[in-house]
């Protein structure tokens, strides 16, 4: 499904942009695991921080597993299927919390299931699409300057992936699932986006 690197690629201007800006005068840390791989990046500079993880956990997204559900193993040593990633700059955080699961169950029972899981934080939101659209969105002319506008659809389509959204464009739970073979894969993410007037 590619989900939490879909989000985290879509958003990289954004990133790149912070990282740039946070970049003087800066301390780095990168912390590896037994194999060797990168696990988690910290970067400090006086202007703020970029901290990018492996270790996310899905308590972090408000969310539970679906039962039964497993962790979607990586495609290959670069393509991890869960992150935690916080930037922290003047006027401007970002954290977003993704991982990737698979079931054996069908499309219907996980969209059913999370439906019902994501009802504690608002009314649901239930968009078809070919694609992976849960971007950060800039606001647009006439939305609301705090980013409290609901979140929306961004695609039409009558594709196969079903998303889930709840909350507002700065602060958001969604949960893709798409058919897997004879089950399905899903997505748990968890968006959350400040300005200069607030905090993460």
């Amino acid at each position: 499904m590619r989900f939490p690197n879909r989000l985290i690629n879509s958003s990289l201007p954004t990133f790149a942009a912070a990282i740039v800006l946070l970049s003087l005068g800066c301390s780095i840390n990168v912390k590896k695991n037994a194999e060797g791989e990168d696990k988690n990046v910290d970067i400090q500079t006086p202007l703020g921080g970029i901290h990018v993880s492996e270790n996310a956990d899905v308590r972090d997204t408000g969310l539970t597993v679906y039962p039964g559900a497993k962790e979607k193993e990586k495609d290959n040593e670069h393509d991890s299927k869960k992150a935690n990633v916080n930037i922290s700059g003047p006027g401007f955080g970002v954290k977003v919390v993704a991982l990737e699961y698979v079931s054996s169950d069908s499309t219907q029972k996980l969209v059913d299931y999370y439906k019902n899981d994501l009802e504690k934080y608002g009314q649901v939101l239930e968009c078809h699409t070919s694609k992976h659209s849960a971007d950060i969105h800039e606001k647009s002319e006439g939305s609301d300057k705090t980013g409290n506008d609901p979140v929306r659809c961004d695609s039409t389509d009558s594709g196969k992936t079903v998303e889930l959204k709840v909350g507002t464009n700065n602060n958001q739970h969604i949960v893709a699932v798409e058919p897997d073979g004879s089950g399905s894969s899903f997505a748990l993410v968890y968006i959350r986006t400040h300005g200069k007037d607030g905090t993460i």
